[in-house]
C-alpha cells in the first residue's frame, strides 16, 4: 500500500516557503479517501500554481499512485484559516 499522505506532504513541503506549517489530514467520504492539505496563507498560491497547474499535477500524481491500490482519492488544498 502506497503512503499517499506522505507523498502529498513531501511534495507540498518542497513547494512551500514555510514547510513547517504543511499538514495533511486523511478522512473518508462516500467511499473516497479525502486528503486535506493545509499550508500557510502565503504558500497557497505556490501550491496551487498558475491557473491551478501545480494542484492539477499533484492531484494526477495522487490519483496515479492510488490507482495501484485500486483506491478512489480526492485532494482539497486549504490555507491555515481553512480557505481554499
Amino acid at each position: 500500500m502506497a503512503d499517499l499522505k506522505g507523498l502529498i506532504e513531501t511534495v507540498a513541503k518542497a513547494l512551500a516557503d514555510q514547510p513547517e506549517v504543511v499538514s495533511v489530514r486523511e478522512s473518508e467520504r462516500r467511499g473516497t479517501t479525502v486528503y486535506e492539505l493545509q499550508v500557510a496563507s502565503g504558500d497557497l498560491g505556490r501550491v496551487i500554481g498558475r491557473q491551478g497547474r501545480t494542484a492539477a499535477a499533484l492531484r494526477t500524481l495522487l490519483a496515479t499512485a492510488a490507482e495501484a491500490d485500486d483506491q478512489r482519492v480526492s485532494l482539497d488544498i486549504r490555507d491555515q484559516t481553512g480557505r481554499s
